[in-house]
């Protein structure tokens, strides 16, 4: 048996890396949905608070809470795509040294 097939998972791994490396910079384009109202309904919050003169705190609370569950969820899909493709290592070794063992000569 050859080498495991793994290009698809390290692409996934790469990309979700970009993904999480975007986030770090607060950028909006790889949050989903969810995390990207919550974040812009905190900025329109803010916004709105400082124009009244009144403290943004709660808002920039939220913000920061949004930034890093998305940061979160993104080191979360990594560690499985990883541990997948771990798996898929460890079954083509096992699979191999069988396909060895059951030989003789």
């Amino acid at each position: 048996m050859g080498k495991p097939d793994t290009r698809r998972l390290e692409r996934e791994i790469q990309h979700t890396s970009r993904k999480l490396t975007a986030v770090q910079n607060r950028e909006l384009w790889p949050l989903d949905g969810r995390e990207r109202r919550a974040i812009l309904a905190a900025v329109a919050g803010g916004g709105i608070k400082a124009a009244r003169g009144k403290s943004t705190g709660r808002a920039e609370r939220s913000i920061d809470t949004a930034w890093s569950a998305a940061e979160t969820r993104l080191i979360a899909e990594i560690t499985a795509l990883q541990g997948e493709r771990t798996r898929l290592v460890t079954e083509a070794a096992k699979a191999k040294a069988a396909k060895k063992s059951s030989r003789w000569w």
